[in-house]
C-alpha cells in the first residue's frame, strides 16, 4: 500500500510514518515546511531521505500539489493544518484557507480523477470541536455549557455554569455523540474538515476514519511554535530558568495523550480491515490540570516547580475537556499505554538534547492583547 501523509514532516506525521514503513508500506509526504513549526531553517528531517518516502514540498491550498501527491496512492492520512486556538482568532482567513479550503481541494481533485486509487482517508481532527464539552447538572443530566463570556472571564469566573439555571456543573468525559459547539475559529475549521471528509468520502465511495485528538505531546513536537503546545512552551521556560505562567487559576484541565498512543490509533484507522466510517476520540481518558502538568514536567527536568498564577485568559479557550475513549477501544482495540509520568520523562529527556529554543511566548501573547483577545 502507498500512503499519502499530509503534514507528514511534522510532529505526529514523523512518528506515524515510521510505523507505516515498519508494516512494509511506502509513503508520500506533502508538507510546506512552515517556518512557524520547523523554524526558518528546518532541522532533523534527514529521515525524509529514506528511499521508501517520496517527499513533496507543497501546500494543501494548491490543487496542483494535491494532484501530484494523490497520484498512485491507496490511502490518505490528512494531518496538515494550521493549529493554535489563540492565533486562529485573528488569522481567521489563513486558518480557514488551510484547514477548510485545503480539505475541500482534496475532494475537488479526487472528484476530477477518473481512476483515483484512494480507498480510505484518515483525518486528524480535534477535541476542540466540542467547545466546553460535557458536564452533569445536579440532576445527573448531561449538559453542554456555552463558551465562557468575556465578562465572566474578566470577573474571574473560570468554571462554566449551566446555561439554563446558572448552577455549578460536574465535569464528565465527552462522548462522540455529545453536542459539537466550537468556541474558536480553529475549532470551527476542524469541524468543517470533519463534515467535508464524511460527505466527500460518502459521495465518492471512499472509506474514512476521523479522530478527535486531545492534547498530544511527546518527543519531536515543535519547540519553535509559541502558539500551540503548552509542554513545549513550558519546557523552553524551564531550560531558561524562567517562571511558568499559568493562565486563569491554573486549575483548567486537559487530556494529555502521548504521541505514541495517538499514532497507534491513526495507524489502526488506516490499516484496520473493517473501515470505521465514523468519528473517534483519542486521548488518555484522564483530565489533568495545567498546574499539575507544569509541576510534573518541572520534576521531569530535575528542577523544583517555579509557577506563577497570572489570572490572565485568552478568548476562545475552554476550561476543561477530557475524552470518553470507549468507541476507540471497541472499534479498533486501541488502548492508551503511555502514562503521563512516563511520557513527560521521555519528553524531557528528548528536549534536553535539543538546541535551546527562543522563548517567543511574550510575542505571541502581545499579538493577542493587541487585538483584545487576551487579558
Amino acid at each position: 500500500m502507498k500512503v499519502l501523509v499530509t503534514g507528514g514532516a511534522g510532529f505526529i506525521g514523523s512518528h506515524l510514518i515510521k510505523k507505516i514503513l515498519f508494516l512494509g508500506h511506502t509513503v508520500k509526504v506533502l508538507d510546506n515546511l512552515s517556518p512557524q513549526i520547523h523554524g526558518d531553517t528546518p532541522q532533523g528531517l534527514e529521515w525524509l531521505n529514506d528511499p521508501r518516502i517520496q517527499f513533496i514540498q507543497g501546500s494543501v491550498t494548491n490543487a496542483d500539489d494535491w494532484a501530484l501527491a494523490l497520484a498512485g496512492v491507496d490511502a490518505v492520512v490528512h494531518l496538515a493544518a494550521e493549529t493554535g486556538t489563540g492565533q486562529s482568532m485573528y488569522e481567521v482567513a489563513r486558518y480557514n484557507e488551510v484547514n477548510s479550503q485545503g480539505t475541500a481541494l482534496l475532494f475537488d481533485v479526487l472528484g476530477k480523477q477518473p481512476k483515483s486509487s484512494v480507498k480510505r482517508i484518515v483525518l486528524s481532527s480535534s477535541r476542540s470541536v466540542y467547545g466546553e464539552g460535557a458536564y452533569l447538572n445536579s440532576s445527573g443530566q448531561r449538559v453542554f455549557p456555552s463558551g465562557r463570556t468575556l465578562a465572566a472571564l474578566t470577573n474571574g469566573q473560570w468554571e462554566p455554569v449551566c446555561n439554563d439555571t446558572g448552577e455549578a456543573l460536574l465535569l464528565t468525559p465527552t462522548l462522540e455523540t455529545d453536542l459539537v459547539f466550537p468556541s474558536s475559529i480553529y475549532a470551527a475549521t476542524k469541524y468543517a474538515q470533519e463534515d467535508l471528509v464524511r460527505i466527500g468520502c460518502q459521495s465518492l465511495g471512499i472509506e474514512f476514519a476521523t479522530f478527535r485528538l486531545q492534547n498530544v505531546y511527546g518527543q519531536g513536537q515543535s519547540l519553535n511554535n509559541p502558539y500551540t503546545g503548552i509542554l513545549s512552551i513550558f519546557s523552553t521556560k524551564i531550560r531558561r530558568n524562567s517562571v511558568l505562567p499559568l493562565f486563569e487559576d491554573g486549575n483548567e484541565s486537559r487530556d494529555f495523550v502521548h504521541v505514541d498512543d495517538v499514532t497507534e490509533a491513526l495507524l489502526q484507522g488506516l490499516v484496520h480491515k473493517q473501515a470505521p466510517n465514523t468519528v473517534m476520540n483519542v486521548g488518555s481518558g484522564v483530565a489533568t490540570s495545567v498546574k499539575t502538568v507544569a509541576e510534573e514536567l518541572s520534576r521531569a527536568f530535575g528542577v523544583s516547580p517555579n509557577l506563577e498564577i497570572t489570572g490572565q485568559f485568552r478568548v476562545g479557550d475552554i476550561r476543561h475537556n477530557y475524552a470518553d475513549i470507549s468507541r476507540l477501544k471497541s472499534i479498533l482495540g486501541v488502548v492508551p499505554k503511555v502514562s503521563l509520568g512516563d511520557g513527560l520523562k521521555q519528553f524531557a529527556d528528548w528536549v534536553k538534547i535539543q538546541p535551546l529554543a527562543i522563548d517567543n511566548l511574550d510575542k505571541a501573547n502581545k499579538e493577542l492583547r493587541d487585538r483584545n483577545l487576551m487579558s
